[in-house]
């Protein structure tokens, strides 16, 4: 079977949310001697890149982007090994979080399931960050993008004093700033001095990747 086969398996197994054929393909692709950035790249990637444009069409719905997420974790069980140190340089580097106050998580996690399938470097901070937490984050890690995440009207506001804790130490200008969430609008990212409010996860993913190429 050649290299061009194995790579197009990798992707269809990903498109099909297939564990098995992601594990088979995976296991086909080392024994090919194809090299594990290359079916991580030109392969899983590729496949999540298009879940991502079935999810935008209204073809897909969060169950499977989260499926395509897991799907892709297994295959990349199996090849991670097999990565050489600087083999995949990194898309960029991003520190997300959902605000203080806020303990909803599900679609932070979707996001950063979906930056690293990008091939973001992901700084998790979790739920409930302070704005302190989010200073002390930029500092010790030097992202390229600060990302937050809100599910509540109440606690939106936590968005602007993270953005003015970022001017107030001085590292505004060193990040981009994106922000998502259901109450979430490209207005209220323009009140706060945010550089971008995303609809949702995959229109996060581009943003961030569309940034890092500029």
């Amino acid at each position: 079977m050649s290299q061009e086969e194995i790579l197009k398996r990798l992707r269809d197994a990903i498109v099909n949310l297939d564990i098995d054929a992601i594990q088979k393909a995976a296991r086909d692709a080392i024994k090919a001697g194809i090299p594990a950035y290359k079916a991580i790249i030109e392969g899983m990637a590729k496949g999540m890149e298009i879940v991502g444009q079935k999810y935008e069409d209204g073809e897909y719905f969060l169950a499977e982007l989260i499926m395509a997420g897991e799907t892709m974790k297994e295959g990349m069980a199996i090849l991670e090994p097999y990565l050489k140190a600087g083999d995949i340089k990194a898309a960029g580097k991003v520190v997300i979080g959902t605000v203080r106050g806020d303990l909803h998580d599900i679609g932070k996690n979707i996001v950063v399931m979906l930056l690293r399938a990008a091939n973001f470097e992901v700084i998790d901070l979790g739920v409930d960050v302070s704005p302190e937490q989010f200073v002390e984050a930029v500092k010790k890690h030097n992202p390229d993008i600060v990302a937050m995440s809100a599910l509540l009207t109440t606690t939106m506001i936590e968005m602007e004093n993270v953005i003015e804790s970022l001017k107030k130490s001085g590292l505004r200008d060193k990040v981009k700033v994106i922000i998502g969430g259901a109450p979430v609008t490209p207005e209220f990212a323009r009140k706060i001095g945010a550089d971008a409010a995303a609809k949702d996860a995959v229109e996060g993913v581009r943003i961030c990747s569309e940034w890092m190429k500029q």
